[in-house]
């Protein structure tokens, strides 16, 4: 396992089954007290390294999460839910967005300052070509530190600032030296949070959450400025993508009144049609965190088996959802943020990338649904935690930015658990016997059915 940097300038309900007791399951994040190499952020642990749990893998190594830098060397200095920080280790504002393809990223950086005196502008991240490059694009004045930004895949970054009760859209590229600004509008309500760019690249929606409804603006790409496409009853959140199309909008909804929190799906192509998507149990609280549309592999949140767990399921199939033993990690909160695309028809194939929080800092986590094993690396210093994207080829890109490199990318190879048949797609009996899961073996003759009407248990066969 090697990792390495470029360095530059309809749907429905989900069932449940119970948590699987996984072999190969490896123990929670722990200093295994070798030192990576220099380019080796990922550096993998050692099945019996010691130390304490939830520490981050390398914490004992200068440099490294949880540990103290170099004062003259590359310091990590990002905490959770932010981008990267400024040279001088102040407070973060909101995070780091890329594009669906991950061509194009952006975050909300400021110049080296004293707390409080900095000057917050937005910063645009070219990644697809042959070195990653940071375009700043400040105006002419500072912004807030709670303004919100995302990119688009024609280079352009829509911008989100709050004025008083009112929320501002721009688009900011940059043109000769400066910055160029078009004005899209505003909209008037007390706080939007814009969701994860489309994944057609050219549209961007916002969500407005109230207590009884909630309402869905197209802010990007529509023909008249900010649009309101859809109003939801009851309060929402969370946003994901289900489709390539930039149709098929996933949000987790509390319906008026209260009651649990489910899952739902929006058909934007169909007026805004929402119905459900995930329902484990009548009464819990079932969030969908991130789907590859490829695949129709699914990542969920429950606390469906009695707490907060970490499960997965896949779109349109009569399986129910999984919550892996190895997900489940003792005083640390883990978050999926990309899934390996390209895996048509075989989402238990599919390397997941996720975000490990613990009191000693962020680390990665790389699992495939047909591994059963949670592999754990350091992230390189100054990784946006939460941020990065898969090549088809399972190769994990993280950006980063310290004081030795404004913008940086880290390559991380996807560990091979199993070897997926090229005729079934299915795993092999590959590290050391590994066995398929239940969903994998399944019936043949099991015919795929819309989430809302899988069932809870799989009816016995009579032979």
């Amino acid at each position: 396992m090697t990792a390495c940097a470029i360095e530059g300038g309809s749907a429905g309900a989900a069932a449940t089954a119970e948590p699987e007791a996984e072999s190969g399951t490896e123990p929670d994040p722990k200093g295994s007290g070798a030192e990576p190499g220099p380019e080796e952020y990922g550096a993998e642990p050692e099945p019996e390294g010691s130390g304490d749990p939830g520490k981050p893998v390398g914490a004992d190594v200068p440099g490294l999460p949880g540990s103290t830098a170099d004062e003259d060397g590359p310091e990590a200095s990002s905490t959770a839910g932010g981008p990267a920080a400024p040279a001088d280790d102040g407070p973060l504002p909101g995070g780091f967005t890329l594009t669906a393809d991950g061509a194009y990223a952006a975050r909300l950086t400021a110049a080296p300052g004293p707390p409080g005196e900095r000057a917050w502008y937005p910063e645009r991240w070219t990644l697809d070509g042959p070195e990653p490059y940071a375009v700043p694009l400040p105006l002419g004045q500072p912004e807030e530190p709670d303004t919100q930004v995302a990119p688009l895949a024609d280079g352009r970054v829509l911008i989100l600032r709050q004025v008083a009760d009112r929320q501002m859209f721009s688009l900011l590229y940059p043109t000769g030296p400066g910055t160029g600004e078009l004005l899209l509008g505003a909209v008037a309500c007390a706080g939007m949070t814009l969701l994860p760019p489309s994944p057609d690249g050219r549209c961007v929606y916002a969500l407005s959450a109230g207590e009884h409804s909630s309402s869905l603006w197209l802010v990007a790409g529509g023909a008249f400025g900010p649009e309101e496409v859809a109003r939801i009853p009851g309060h929402c959140s969370g946003g994901a993508w289900l489709d390539r199309a930039g149709r098929m909008l996933a949000l987790d909804r509390r319906a008026p009144g209260g009651g649990p929190v489910k899952a739902v799906a929006v058909d934007l192509g169909r007026g805004a049609e929402v119905t459900p998507l995930l329902q484990i149990a009548p009464g819990s609280d079932d969030r969908l965190l991130l789907a590859d549309a490829d695949s129709g592999l699914l990542l969920i949140r429950s606390d469906a088996p009695g707490h907060d767990r970490l499960g997965w399921g896949v779109l349109g199939s009569c399986l129910p959802v999984r919550f892996p033993e190895c997900l489940r990690l003792a005083d640390v909160a883990v978050t999926p943020f990309a899934v390996q695309p390209g895996q048509m028809l075989m989402p238990e194939s599919c390397a997941v990338a996720l975000r490990i929080d613990g009191a000693a800092g962020s680390w990665v986590g790389v699992w495939r649904p047909a591994g059963r094993r949670l592999h754990q690396f350091a992230a390189p210093l100054g990784w946006a935690p939460g941020a990065g994207y898969w090549s088809r080829d399972g190769v994990l890109r993280l950006p980063y930015a310290n004081r030795a490199t404004s913008c940086g990318v880290a390559l991380l190879d996807a560990p091979q658990d199993v070897e997926p048949s090229s005729v079934t797609g299915r795993p092999g009996d590959a590290e050391g016997g590994t066995q398929p899961s239940a969903a994998i073996s399944a019936p043949a003759a099991c015919k795929p059915v819309p989430l809302g009407q899988a069932p809870l248990h799989r009816a016995a066969r009579s032979d």
